[in-house]
């Protein structure tokens, strides 16, 4: 922090630097932060794939990560980049370090930017007690908590049952444990942001919004605009433009657009799937633009299944710790056999003969029926309700939503003794 804050400092001082010295200063704090952020996360991945490649056996370092790096590291570069184009004002070093270091966004964002928090810090205003903004608050956290706890920690079960315990799939079993992983992360990530957003409010600080019902999206798109919107707005304004944009070509655009989702993806995280999975969604937003340009246009039932379905099959690269457990998962998916319950068979057998099996049929991921109604629970909440900052914008302080604010955190208060795996701890 008094590293990022001296630089930037310095680079908002624009009568006193030449731009080329400016530019120095400015690429110096950025490597260094870069360079920090690579050695804790990324040593290992590059041993390893030198040990691979050389058929060497240097020893990995076993690193811990330092919390929130990649979260307080986006942060603070594009502080100083902002900085650099004089489009910050000098606070002082306790409130940069209240920006960088605020605790309801730092584990898991959204990764707010300075223009929109160190005002609040400084505001004097923001340091009485303001009861509404209380109750909006406690009101957001607890359907936030009950999204962790109770949603995203039950689909975790399956998930974890299907890519990592489970030695092969058959197709049913595959899809439940995609769709499940796709219902885990998306409860599990908008549930810490809502509980960041909640806790925020108590403060008077208003932190952005991050997910906006990203499973609604109709294109791959309209998903980038919906689905963690600060770090999508992070890599456009630092990445994207910076490389070009559109500004320069059609073939130079793709070229950018697939810089800027392979850098989103070993973002996430130090393997070869998140480079994979950032390779397909860039191939996929290059793909949307030329299918724009042509001037194609699916019917809107037909382009969300489409969109939801390439989401899910992406995010099997995104949760697989290895690439033979998207194989696994994947082959399920699209080669497995199909395994339908028993006490189907005498109304099925005569309609689909020999090419279906009967008997225990999701016996890989330890579950049964009643998985595939939280499936659809799950499907029915994403598209179909309200999100939590619709019903934020909606909330009056009324005896009713005192009781639906109160039975969500206490049922998920209670639970919090379980088993509960925190995705983003990963990233």
């Amino acid at each position: 922090m008094l590293f990022n804050y001296g630089v930037g400092i310095s680079l908002s001082k624009t009568s006193q630097q030449s731009r080329v010295n400016k530019k120095v200063l400015l690429t110096f704090g950025i490597v260094a932060n870069a360079a920090l952020l690579g050695y804790f996360k990324y040593a290992d991945f590059f041993i390893t794939n030198v040990n691979h490649l050389l058929g060497t056996d240097a020893g990995l370092l076993h690193l811990a990560l330092p919390l929130a790096i990649s979260f307080f590291t986006f942060q603070q570069v594009a502080y100083l980049v902002d900085s650099y184009r004089g489009e910050t004002k000098e606070y002082d070093f306790l409130n940069y370090a209240n920006f960088v270091t605020f605790f309801p966004q730092l584990i898991a964002g959204p990764i707010v930017h300075h223009a929109e928090m160190m005002p609040q810090f400084a505001k004097t205003a923001n340091k009485v007690m303001r009861y509404p903004n209380i109750a909006v608050g406690l009101f957001i956290f607890s359907i936030g908590l009950f999204k962790k706890v109770i949603i995203a920690d039950t689909f975790a079960i399956w998930a974890t049952a299907g890519f990592d315990h489970a030695p092969q799939l058959h197709m049913v079993e595959a899809w439940v444990t995609s769709l499940s992983y796709t219902f885990q992360l998306y409860f599990d990530f908008s549930g810490y942001t809502d509980m960041a957003i909640g806790a925020a409010l108590l403060f008077n600080i208003k932190l952005p919004l991050n997910f906006n019902s990203p499973y609604k999206a109709t294109n791959i798109q309209d998903f980038w605009r919906r689905w963690h919107i600060t770090l999508s707005r992070f890599l456009r304004e630092y990445i994207y433009i910076p490389l070009g944009g559109n500004k320069k070509g059609e073939f130079r655009t793709y070229g950018n657009l697939m810089a800027t989702f392979l850098i989103g993806g070993i973002w996430h995280g130090a393997g070869w799937t998140f480079l994979f999975w950032g390779f397909l969604h860039g191939m996929a937003i290059v793909i949307h633009r030329v299918w724009s340009k042509v001037g194609f246009k699916l019917h809107t039932v037909l382009a969300w299944f489409i969109t939801f379905n390439f989401i899910n099959i992406t995010w099997v690269f995104f949760r697989a710790k290895e690439w033979d457990d998207a194989m696994k998962v994947l082959s399920g998916m699209f080669s497995g056999a199909l395994v339908l319950p028993s006490e189907w068979k005498e109304t099925l057998s005569s309609l689909l003969g020999d090419t279906v099996y009967y008997g225990y049929w999701l016996q890989s991921i330890s579950t049964d029926t009643y998985t595939m109604y939280w499936i659809m629970a799950g499907l029915f909440v994403v598209v179909v309700l309200n999100n939590t900052n619709e019903l934020a914008q909606k909330f009056k302080p009324n005896l009713w939503t005192m009781l639906y604010a109160s039975v969500l955190f206490l049922i998920a208060a209670s639970s919090l003794s379980k088993l509960s795996e925190f995705l983003y701890f990963n990233f």
